[in-house]
């Protein structure tokens, strides 16, 4: 609330008490000015916090700075953006309390636990603890974010698209789901080498190779690391560069983090 507003709001207060004021003895009219006094100073602090909190939330909303105008003006209601960004994020949390939950019970792993091997994959690759639980946490977490995005977002949106980046000619395309099984079943292939498989992606409208925003849900492994973007390795196309850079070229958008711990984030 401005300060012009604040003293509009205080004068007003005053005004009120003193027109209800009938003529009395002098002792009862200082008290009625005791009283008048107070409640100036209570709508004062009323104010000051309305306003303090209006900022914060304009400090603390990210997704309203990425979200194009023209989807913005789709959005159900003023506070469409902010209850979408409040659920993701508690999609996060949620994701990861019952990951932990099925193996730990009410602690977080430690990271000599997330550290281990747990299993190999199909080409002989060692699988952690982390990586392995993070797997989980993901299918709980995009089941969370589906709901959300169903109720809050009013364009199409993608959840677990794979996409073949090209970024030489500048090109991408899709990769079915049906394509992605096979060639998942064969084994250890290199088709899927240099594909982005981003964990969600809004449009703005029906063009789905041109990404809004893209969002990509992190579960640090032990819970105290920072979540961030996988960097590429040297086998791949992409090497030099991290996820998110690579989702931005690709798709066009934005990227950003969730993560239970910092709810959703920019790199």
């Amino acid at each position: 609330m401005s300060r012009l507003a604040l003293l509009c709001v205080t004068g007003a207060l005053l005004t009120a008490c003193a027109g209800s004021s009938r003529t009395s003895r002098h002792g009862e009219l200082g008290f009625v000015d005791s009283d008048t006094a107070a409640r100036a100073r209570y709508a004062a602090y009323v104010a000051e916090q309305a306003s303090a909190q209006a900022a914060t939330r304009a400090v603390a909303s990210t997704l309203v700075r990425y979200i194009p105008p023209a989807v913005l003006a789709l959005m159900q209601h003023e506070h469409a953006v902010d209850e979408l960004e409040e659920r993701l994020a508690a999609c996060a949390v949620q994701a990861e309390r019952l990951g932990n939950a099925r193996f730990f019970r009410d602690r977080p792993p430690t990271r000599q636990e997330c550290g281990e091997v747990v299993e190999h994959d199909a080409c002989g690759n060692p699988i952690t603890r982390a990586m392995h639980l993070g797997k989980q946490k993901h299918v709980l977490a995009l089941q969370c974010a589906e709901e959300a995005l169903k109720a809050l977002w009013p364009a199409p949106f993608s959840i677990e698209q794979r996409y073949r980046y090209y970024p030489n000619a500048r090109m991408v395309e899709t990769v079915s789901r049906r394509e992605e099984a096979r060639l998942i079943a064969d084994g250890c292939t290199d088709e899927l080498r240099g594909t982005i498989k981003p964990d969600l992606v809004l449009h703005a409208d029906r063009d789905l190779l041109k990404a809004a925003l893209i969002l990509d849900f992190k579960f640090p492994c032990p819970q105290t690391n920072l979540p961030q973007w996988a960097p590429y390795g040297p086998s791949s196309p992409h090497f030099g560069k991290n996820q998110g850079e690579v989702y931005k070229d690709a798709l066009g958008g934005p990227a950003l983090l969730i993560s239970p711990a910092t709810g959703v984030r920019t790199p």
